[in-house]
């Protein structure tokens, strides 16, 4: 009797629904959200948008997150990385952590569509939809490409962030959708290198599984080269400026180093290492746009 109070007990608590959430990838997705907003406007944008669109984004994202708990609960409880997640460790019933996806995922688009705009509302919908049902459910099981293809729906809060403001998609919104685009295949691909074992565990079939650990350095490697030529279209295009671009160039040459040296060396270590570089580099890329964005408005 006092085992089964206990185990409700832990299935209501908060802390399994902020975990269903995936709350520090949420954090990175606001925040490139809120960047996009800032940057979509000479000056400071309407504060009800960027209150409003944050709300929005964020719900949406942590909704997505849900879903892909309740889809992948199977094999979240064979994985060493995902074990520990509620649905697996039995703290919370899947129906109930649907049950909650679905919540948020309606509230945010409330938010969106009464008091934000239609167009951010639709976009965010289909991003929700293409993580959570077409990379979740297909794309993660179907194919080595997949977070390739799949990336698209993570790319896109700072395009959510730029319509937020202005309710269009314009070509400077593109841009930064194209850098998150680029840096996600070599951020997860170290990741996948760490953990290949795991996914061939499961079936999933990861690059590193399908292809081996070495072309997928290679890969990481190659779009590394990619990325680096890509964040230089926002001050090719007159988006930002001589701060960005030498901010921007430095952090390149880094990840480079960690994509050489991950190609040409054996170390357990370095896909991890990899990975964490990778976060720190795309939030300081993001905060050199602002940054660079702002400094010639204080300095008139």
């Amino acid at each position: 009797m006092a085992t089964s109070v206990l185990n409700e007990s832990k299935r209501v608590c908060w802390r399994d629904y902020l975990e269903l959430c995936k709350p520090k990838v949420v954090a990175l997705i606001v925040f490139t959200a809120i960047v996009g907003m800032l940057l979509a406007v000479p000056g400071l944008p309407p504060l009800d948008a960027v209150i409003f669109g944050t709300l929005g984004i964020g719900l949406a994202s942590g909704s997505a997150a849900a879903i892909n708990h309740v889809v992948d609960q199977k094999i979240d409880a064979i994985m060493g990385r995902t074990h520990n997640r509620p649905i697996p460790q039995g703290a919370m019933k899947s129906r109930d952590a649907l049950i909650f996806a679905l919540a948020i995922g309606a509230i945010s688009m409330a938010i969106l569509i009464m008091w934000v705009n239609v167009l951010t509302a639709a976009l965010t919908f289909f991003s929700l939809i293409g993580y959570a049902v077409i990379y979740t459910m297909y794309l993660k099981r179907a194919t080595p490409q997949n977070i390739v293809i799949g990336g698209a729906a993570g790319a896109a809060p700072p395009l959510l962030g730029w319509t937020a403001v202005t309710g269009s998609v314009d070509p400077g919104a593109l841009l930064l959708f194209l850098i998150i685009f680029t840096w996600t295949p070599p951020h997860f691909w170290a990741l996948a290198i760490h953990r290949a074992d795991d996914y061939k565990k499961v079936g999933m079939p990861m690059l590193p599984v399908t292809h081996g650990k070495d072309y997928t350095r290679l890969q990481i490697l190659l779009y590394t080269v990619l990325l680096f030529v890509v964040t230089l279209l926002p001050f090719s295009y007159g988006m930002s400026g001589w701060l960005y671009l030498v901010g921007a160039v430095a952090l390149n040459l880094m990840f480079m180093v960690y994509a050489v040296r991950l190609y040409r060396d054996d170390n357990e270590k370095l896909p991890m290492k990899t990975f964490g570089f990778s976060i720190v580099y795309l939030m300081i890329l993001f905060a050199l746009l602002l940054v660079d964005h702002y400094v010639p408005l204080f300095m008139n």
